[in-house]
């Protein structure tokens, strides 16, 4: 399914082929976009464009305007704390809410008209929540900057998708992907790094040797701001050794330049593709957290890896791993006579998964070993 084109963004194609691309809102100014499509200097023109005519409609808005509100609160500290990934979704729902009621009055504005919108987006659950957390994002704002008294988004809720999200790759998915991709390709190096480090794909195209030091790596996440510390397991460092890597990124495209994360994904998409593997990349990440919570990894220790901070998320992989875990146990207790039962409470069927005698688990509990950050450290120091 092709993927969907940024708001009032116009293609143009000339002679012998030559594609423009510009941004114009109905029949208003165009703004040439120079660059490729979908690199990081078109983004940047095309934001810039977007904003310039925001901020020019935005002059022309009532001070009671939803417009008005919006375009005070993108100038607001509020949001300058999000991150930018979060204020780029943000932005392309306020374009659309903007285009269908920014001229009217934010005080008229109630939990009706709120839960209407959402009812408006209940086949894609997905956007009817991020719709709802755009809008209670403003209005918690306005609330609390006295531009309003009531938060309309309050006892509001969108409905709960249907899905568990991004598809969990098997082993044997990660072992088709490999014979597919030897170590030395781009591909198998992409890999290597979302299975091995549990980065999102946004930190995964800026990881560098700048982010690593003695076999550690350290990088603040573009999603939530956290510091994450993971050491360099021997996997990832034999891969990062035999791989052709960028200047600035260890992930790159064939020329060495730095990939986008929207970039990144269509071309790992590709490799997973003729890899035939249904997989993605936020998808070997959730890999990794279900191989290190089978593996014993706790709450404490799944949030220090993958940077999460309530606990929720790390609780949902404990959790699995501790039904297999007790299911196993308690299997036997199914058998007319127990002792009969190679189950048995005595017996230990889970130990062919020890991540000691399994070459491909994340050893998280070694991390400290001498001997392990010898071999993490031989491709920064060059030994």
């Amino acid at each position: 399914m092709p993927r969907p084109r940024f708001p009032y963004l116009h293609k143009e194609i000339f002679r012998h082929g030559v594609v423009e691309w510009y941004v114009r809102r109905g029949k208003g100014k165009r703004t040439r976009i120079n660059g490729d499509y979908g690199s990081a200097q078109f983004k940047t023109e095309y934001d810039e464009a977007i904003r310039g005519e925001q901020q020019a409609n935005n002059a022309k808005a009532s001070s009671e305007s939803l417009s008005w509100l919006i375009a005070r609160y993108r100038d607001s500290s509020a949001w300058a704390k999000l991150s930018p990934a979060t204020r780029r979704q943000r932005e392309n729902i306020f374009l659309h809410v903007m285009k269908t009621g920014g001229d009217k009055p934010f005080s008229e504005i109630s939990r009706k008209t709120i839960a209407a919108g959402i009812d408006r987006r209940k086949a894609t659950p997905f956007q009817a929540g991020n719709f709802l957390k755009a809008m209670r994002g403003l209005f918690q704002w306005a609330v609390k900057s006295d531009h309003m008294e009531i938060d309309p988004t309050q006892e509001v809720d969108a409905p709960a998708p249907r899905t568990e999200g991004f598809r969990v790759w098997t082993e044997e998915e990660i072992d088709r992907f490999e014979a597919r991709w030897p170590v030395g390709t781009r591909e198998r190096l992409a890999l290597a790094i979302l299975l091995y480090t549990g980065l999102r794909r946004g930190d995964a195209v800026k990881l560098g040797r700048q982010h690593v030091r003695d076999g550690v790596v350290m990088i603040r996440t573009e999603k939530t701001g956290i510091q994450i510390v993971i050491p360099v397991l021997p996997e990832l460092s034999s891969v990062l050794s035999a791989s052709k890597t960028g200047d600035l990124a260890f992930i790159a495209t064939a020329s060495g330049a730095p990939m986008t994360k929207e970039s990144f994904g269509n071309w790992f998409r590709e490799a997973c593709n003729a890899a035939g593997v249904p997989g993605s990349a936020h998808g070997l990440r959730k890999a990794g957290a279900t191989r290190a919570a089978n593996n014993g990894a706790g709450v404490k220790q799944l949030e220090a890896i993958y940077g999460w901070t309530d606990g929720k998320m790390a609780a949902l992989y404990t959790r699995q791993a501790d039904r297999v875990r007790l299911a196993r146990e308690a299997i036997g207790m199914l058998s007319r006579d127990e002792k009969e039962n190679t189950y048995s409470r005595t017996s230990n069927p889970g130990a062919g998964e020890n991540p000691e005698n399994n070459e491909r688990s994340i050893a998280y509990k070694s991390y400290g070993a001498q001997e392990r950050t010898r071999t993490s450290t031989a491709f920064t120091t060059g030994t």
